[in-house]
């Protein structure tokens, strides 16, 4: 008995998927995206969006398949855009290739496409399906979907602690509490980022460089310094280190002299108003939302990453924890204080596993 449709389009739209896994780390602004061609039940042409600006993953795949495509099945895991941006419309390109029938995980929330790719294929005569392994698909592009539903990127917050919850000796000494599988999975996660944030005070104490340091990295995340002030040290290793744009985000009343400063030194700067002389963390994520940053990742002191997780604006705490104690000399993971348990904030475990020796815990603050 040969296998039934739903069995078939799950299969190859798996192997999209696969595809789309590929381009992670150099796709921002744009989605991962991946595409195969079928014919005949054989693959004849496969591709995966690589490159802002660059051809998509449905060009990728005609350009392989050639006139096979005439009759295929597309198996797209983003509907096909259907507008003209940096490259030409892909749901024409379908169209003029010839494939018969386009089946996609799940429509694009983006304004500019958001089921116009599906209605003009259908409109060209051709079948289309949706929904086929959306669930999947949506956690390829978190950052991107929320983006383009809310305006703002995605934020995860990631703390590195001890069983007993301390991130340093009083001291500050914290080199290393996890250990270097845990530091190399860090790497990987900041790569996946379109943006790399902390605090000032983390630039004074620790003078970090906030780049990725993997061999095959070919794009670094833009690093955000938030410096209410402009406190930030005109020579830190944020600028002597390779990489990418260092912007200082600062209160918008700051001194033009300062400003100016830090403008020479090397730095992007970027004014945005205060509450409680802080940098209004709602006016940061519609800039950076603007800005189309998707996904930005947090490694921060206590203070900011415990006001972002206690504001509810933190989508995502991933806590890397060593099997050590640290006794009662310590620094703590947040911040924050609570009269009482009830107001204690409260997660969902997503995953849990072990890094090498520690153990990661991916966490999804639950909102009450």
């Amino acid at each position: 008995m040969s296998e039934s449709l739903p069995t078939r389009d799950a299969f190859w739209m798996a192997e999209a998927l696969k595809l789309a896994a590929q381009g992670r780390n150099t796709t921002t602004p744009n989605p991962n995206v991946g595409c195969v061609l079928v014919k005949d039940e054989q693959l004849i042409g496969a591709g995966y969006h690589q490159l802002a600006g660059g051809p998509h993953a449905e060009v990728h795949a005609l350009q392989q398949a050639g006139l096979a495509a005439l009759g295929a099945t597309a198996y797209v895991t983003l509907e096909p855009c259907s507008h003209q941006g940096k490259t030409p419309p892909c749901a024409d390109a379908l169209i003029a290739a010839g494939v018969v029938r386009v089946v996609c995980a799940m429509v694009d929330p983006n304004p500019q496409v958001a089921g116009r790719g599906l209605a003009a294929l259908r409109a060209a005569g051709i079948v289309t399906e949706q929904d086929i392994l959306a669930p999947a698909a949506e956690q390829l592009n978190l950052g991107f979907l929320k983006r383009m539903r809310t305006g703002w990127p995605r934020l995860i917050v990631k703390l590195a602690a001890s069983l007993d919850g301390a991130t340093a000796m009083a001291s500050g000494e914290s080199q290393w509490i996890t250990g270097p599988e845990a530091r190399a999975d860090v790497q990987r996660w900041r790569a996946q980022s379109c943006a790399i944030l902390t605090g000032v005070a983390t630039v004074i104490a620790d003078d970090p460089a906030l780049t990725v340091r993997l061999p095959d990295c070919t794009r670094q995340p833009v690093r955000l310094v938030l410096d209410s002030h402009g406190r930030i040290p005109l020579d830190s290793r944020l600028l002597r280190m390779p990489g990418s744009t260092v912007v200082v985000v600062h209160g918008e009343h700051l001194a033009a002299e300062r400003i100016e400063a830090l403008q020479r030194a090397g730095y992007r700067t970027v004014g945005l108003p205060l509450v409680d002389q802080r940098i209004d963390l709602s006016a940061l994520l519609d800039w950076a939302g603007q800005e189309q940053l998707n996904q930005i990742w947090v490694e921060a002191g206590a203070t900011l990453a415990g006001s972002l997780i206690g504001s509810g604006l933190a989508d995502e705490v991933m806590l890397y924890q060593a099997p050590l104690f640290l006794g009662a000399q310590t620094r703590p993971m947040l911040a924050n204080s609570f009269p009482s348990l009830a107001e204690a904030i409260q997660f969902t475990v997503l995953e849990m596993r072990t890094i090498g020796p520690d153990v990661r815990l991916r966490l999804q603050p639950i909102h009450v």
